[in-house]
């Protein structure tokens, strides 16, 4: 095997996972001839499989949705004298299939768009008269309609056009009997492999060969080869001691493999299938109960082992589906049908990603169902590359739009005016349709009433939802420290009011008011990020120490008013309810403005809420959030 090292490549992780039982396709009677064939051809519509069948051949052929047990009688394709040997999808029309068969002929079949749903027995064009023995591979070609090649036992390749069902080329070079064929990317050369141990690049019009070299692998067991999208050629073979191999070759200088390397020690034939759009090569034998994977590169050792994919259950064949068929959407790149004696199991070859999007790395252009050439002009001697299309195109239903990104006519949402800090804004409807304010003086602690309704009757409302803003510049430490007295004021208040309560019921002693926290001294001025962050950290403390404040007024309070409760429920005759005293009702100057005070704490709402954006606002910025 070639060493895997740390090399760069988006294939290095590459999964087969066996697909679940209810997608295969059970009751099916694969045929169990021993010629070196796959006997499956699958695409995105249909799924064809030689069958075993006794005094002809037949193939069977499956809607590739209609996963499940077939019937014991299905419809099948039944016009061949002998056993079907090959059978192959026209690259151009999902409902056209090509088979060959022991009875030297090669037959055209059109199926219906929704399946067989009786059996077929006359094609719609027979190819024949030209091979005197057995017919055992068909290729079609990769750019050109109706060009179809054909190799038998008799050791003729045929070039045909199947739309006239006439041979346009016969190719006699080979000594022995064929082993493989094959188109080159744009069907301008095709490669061959013989039983006289010699590999093949012939000129498909003329038929003159163009390079060959002899034992390309020295075993005498069959070889296969496959054209790469590049032009060079890939094998499989055997060595002098049975050991199966592979090798890359440059299809015009044959005299020396680029690379050659040892897979393992088996009897089984080798069929590589070829990805030309990830340039990844598979390799499934013929008995085998596994299926390696390659990628092909043009840095040395050339050919990348990847990994291979393992199963219980030797496999009789192999059918591999088109790009057009996998399913993008869950990053597959390659899908196998596998044949064992009675069913056949699809195998998928996914790459893992996070993203749930379309992979564009993973799905370049693909060949399309444009035949780039008609017959005719294939036969005048043009030559074209496969017409390609986008795997997006065929999930363009399913798969989320491109966004757009010229022509995008909208404003930019990061040019927002600049407040000026000297006019704060508001969050209050009423009041933006007011016509403005200036901004409210300080005002001093409100004025000492002689009682306020205890801590446990005043409803306290929860704190605030700071919004996010944007709000003035000035700094928030003077209107930290202007609620700090206002809350001390307060507090105040309310111990002056619980120990008027407690002096009246004769219980309890009195509480220490608690101190007001000692102003901060201003920091000199620093530099802009430091001194943002210093003011941060003064107002963020000042905040925290308020709600500890009030959090501890108000554990006390529930601790008095559970003391409380305690002795009433010992002392069975304090244990009755009382009136409490009515408190007496603040007394108000007459010319007390109450409007002007609304409009002031409304001010002070507003100019905290405001604050409070900025800090917020600040701490995004600095990044240093809670």
């Amino acid at each position: 095997m070639s060493f895997r090292g740390l090399r760069t490549s988006k294939f290095r992780h590459v999964f087969g996972t066996a697909m679940r039982k209810d997608s295969h396709y059970e009751g099916i009677r694969v045929t169990r001839n021993s010629w070196d064939s796959t006997f499956c051809a699958v695409n995105p519509k249909f799924l064809a499989i030689v069958t075993e069948a006794a005094g002809g051949g037949c193939f069977l052929v499956l809607p590739i949705e209609k996963a499940g047990r077939v019937p014991n009688n299905p419809p099948m394709v039944a016009g061949h004298r002998a056993a079907v040997l090959d059978i192959q999808w026209s690259p151009f029309d999902d409902t056209i299939i090509a088979s060959c068969s022991e009875d030297m002929t090669i037959k055209v079949w059109v199926i219906p768009e929704k399946g067989l749903e009786e059996s077929i027995t006359e094609p719609e064009a027979s190819l024949e008269s030209v091979h005197q023995r057995r017919v055992g591979f068909i290729a079609w070609h990769p750019s050109a309609h109706n060009i179809l090649m054909s190799a038998g036992s008799d050791n003729f390749v045929v070039i045909w056009n199947v739309g006239t069902e006439e041979p346009l080329s016969l190719i006699e070079c080979h000594t022995d009997i064929l082993w493989s064929c094959g188109w080159n990317y744009n069907g301008t050369r095709i490669v061959t492999t013989c039983k006289d141990k010699t590999l093949r690049v012939i000129d498909p019009r003329t038929g003159d060969v163009i390079s060959e070299r002899k034992k390309a692998h020295d075993g005498a067991k069959p070889q296969r080869a496959v054209y790469l999208k590049d032009g060079r050629v890939f094998t499989t073979g055997f060595s002098r001691m049975s050991e199966r191999q592979y090798a890359l070759w440059d299809d015009n200088n044959l005299s020396e493999p680029i690379t050659l390397e040892e897979i393992d020690t088996s009897n089984g034939v080798i069929f590589p299938f070829y990805d030309p759009d990830n340039n990844m090569v598979y390799l499934g034998g013929k008995g085998d109960s596994n299926i390696r994977y390659y990628e092909v590169t043009e840095q040395s050792p050339y050919v990348h082992y990847i990994d291979r994919f393992d199963t219980s259950d030797p496999q009789r064949g192999l059918g591999f589906m088109p790009k057009r068929g996998v399913n993008a959407l869950q990053n597959e790149i390659a899908r196998f049908y596998k044949l064992h004696p009675n069913k056949c199991e699809p195998i998928s070859f996914t790459v893992p990603r996070k993203s749930e999007l379309f992979q564009e790395d993973l799905y370049p252009d693909t060949a399309s169902q444009v035949p780039a050439l008609s017959a005719d002009e294939w036969i005048e001697g043009k030559n074209a590359d496969p017409n390609l299309m986008s795997i997006r195109d065929e999930f363009a239903s399913v798969l989320p739009a491109k966004p757009k990104l010229a022509g995008l006519k909208k404003p930019n949402a990061l040019n927002r005016p600049k407040l000026a800090p000297s006019k704060p804004t508001s969050t209050n409807s009423v009041r933006d349709s007011a016509p403005p304010k200036p901004a409210p003086e300080p005002t001093p602690p409100p004025p000492k009433v002689e009682r306020s309704p205890p801590a446990r009757e005043r409803e306290r409302s929860p704190p605030r939802e700071v919004h996010r803003g944007s709000g003035d510049r000035t700094s928030v430490a003077a209107t930290a420290q202007k609620l700090q007295q206002q809350h001390n004021a307060y507090e105040r208040q309310e111990v002056h009011a619980r120990e008027e309560e407690k002096v009246e019921e004769g219980a309890g002693a009195k509480d220490p008011p608690p101190e007001p926290p000692k102003p901060e001294p201003e920091p000199e001025p620093e530099p802009a990020a430091h001194y943002a962050r210093q003011r941060l950290y003064e107002d963020e403390r000042a905040r925290q120490q308020l709600y500890e404040e009030e959090r501890i007024a108000r554990a006390r309070e529930n601790a008095r008013a559970q003391e409380k409760r305690r002795s009433r429920y010992d002392n069975p005759d304090l244990y009755q309810p009382r009136q409490q005293p009515a408190a007496p009702q603040p007394q108000i100057p007459p010319d007390f403005d109450f409007q002007e005070l609304l409009e002031e704490v409304k001010g002070l709402r507003a100019l905290v809420r405001q604050h409070e954006r900025r800090i917020m606002n600040l701490e995004d910025a600095l990044g240093i959030g809670d």
